[in-house]
């Protein structure tokens, strides 16, 4: 029964006329009552989908931003409705996720989906409270988290329900770990890694620990700029981390040691002010003019990066490789994106903007997994174990 993570699935328990509980990610964008992007709300679907097939009765639930108590602008109620066109039926909706309203609207239920009220309704959520924990795991029978966006929380709906009834892992949170986890534990190679993002600080220990499992590093954004001044580059009034000069250093040469290929930009796409609208230049990494800013790279850069992972058997991809937002700086990373997903590789981006530079390239469908959680990919990659997993029945 191994499947690569290591733990129980929905495929793994009889789930037939029992009631299931589960954890999904909904943390959707709603501007104005409106969701202005249902990725989550989709990527959720095919472990309801398949619940429902096993005869079960599914209660879902999630959280919704940053709530201080009750706000009626953070509701549930609109992904309710999303959900229902998207599955082509009707989902009912509670307005509470414990206590008198929620257990009322279970046994009502019959054999539709039922999506409880924002978790963080109740500040006991993030607190792990057991006694909420306790009264969310009354209303059903079996336990399934998806919501891998979350599972690096130890809340009660992620790791606290857990404790109360059997808990396994849905299809996304499967392919999450499968693709994150397992990939990164038992590469195969040539195995690359593509770091950008702003800072070295957030991305480091994930370097540190890809670095003994690669064969080819690649780094670009804003925290290049730290790499570049750690070599002896000026780089004007670019954002950098001087005091991380030398564990830009240190990892420098533990690449060197192991034999990792190392590929920093060679050109950069530089501007005279932080703006859409400021004067800008492409020069070689040597030549940035005193005040200006590195804001992407270049494309003798992406072309040197896209030849080196040409030979790559597997792609892990976390962080831009420069300010896409604006216009002028986002070539660099809808460039590289295109030649990832054009390799003949397993190629994973690990959530977050990286996932968004995807998703606005429109190239979702030609990667083999991007990942829906930002901060949960990312401690995957630095090889934490999750609470929200390792909570979950072994195999």
């Amino acid at each position: 029964m191994n499947n690569g993570i290591g733990k129980k699935t929905v495929r793994d328990i009889d789930v037939h006329g029992r009631r299931v509980l589960v954890r999904a990610d909904l943390n959707v964008p709603i501007e104005n009552g409106v969701i202005t992007d249902d990725t989550r709300i989709r990527e959720s679907l095919p472990t309801i989908r398949y619940l429902l097939d096993q005869g079960a009765q599914v209660i879902v639930c999630s959280h919704l931003g940053r709530p201080k108590g009750p706000d009626p602008a953070l509701s549930l109620a609109p992904v309710a409705g999303r959900m229902a066109n998207l599955l082509g039926q009707e989902v009912l909706f509670a307005e509470d996720c414990v206590g008198p309203k929620a257990e009322a609207a279970v046994q009502a239920m019959g054999h539709h989906v039922l999506l409880l009220e924002n978790l963080r309704f109740h500040p006991e959520e993030e607190k792990n409270d057991p006694e909420f924990a306790r009264q969310l795991a009354s209303l059903a029978e079996i336990f399934v988290n998806d919501a891998f966006g979350a599972a690096h929380r130890a809340h009660a709906s992620t790791e606290g329900v857990t404790h109360y009834l059997p808990a396994v892992a849905g299809l996304l949170m499967e392919k999450e770990v499968k693709y994150l986890g397992a990939l990164v534990a038992n590469p195969p190679h040539p195995f690359a890694a593509v770091v950008g993002g702003a800072k070295v600080s957030s991305k480091l220990p994930a370097i540190q620990h890809l670095l003994p499992k690669v064969d080819l590093l690649l780094v670009g954004g804003g925290m290049a700029n730290t790499f570049l001044k750690a070599k002896g580059y000026e780089i004007g009034a670019s954002l950098v981390e001087d005091d991380l000069l030398d564990a830009a250093r240190a990892v420098m040469r533990d690449a060197e040691t192991r034999g990792v290929e190392l590929h920093l930009p060679v050109d950069v796409v530089v501007a005279s002010r932080f703006a859409a609208d400021a004067e800008t230049a492409t020069v070689p990494v040597g030549e940035v003019p005193a005040g200006w800013l590195i804001l992407d790279i270049g494309p003798e850069t992406v072309r040197q990066f896209a030849n080196a992972l040409q030979r790559a058997k597997a792609v892990v991809w976390n962080g831009p490789m420069g300010v896409f937002e604006l216009e002028p700086f986002a070539s660099g990373s809808f460039d590289l994106a295109r030649a990832i997903a054009g390799l003949n590789a397993v190629t994973v981006v690990g959530g977050g903007e990286t996932a968004a530079v995807v998703a606005a390239a429109g190239l979702q469908d030609r990667f083999t997994h991007v990942s829906t959680g930002g901060g949960a990919s990312l401690e995957m990659l630095e090889g934490k174990t999750l609470p929200g997993v390792a909570a979950l029945l072994d195999a």
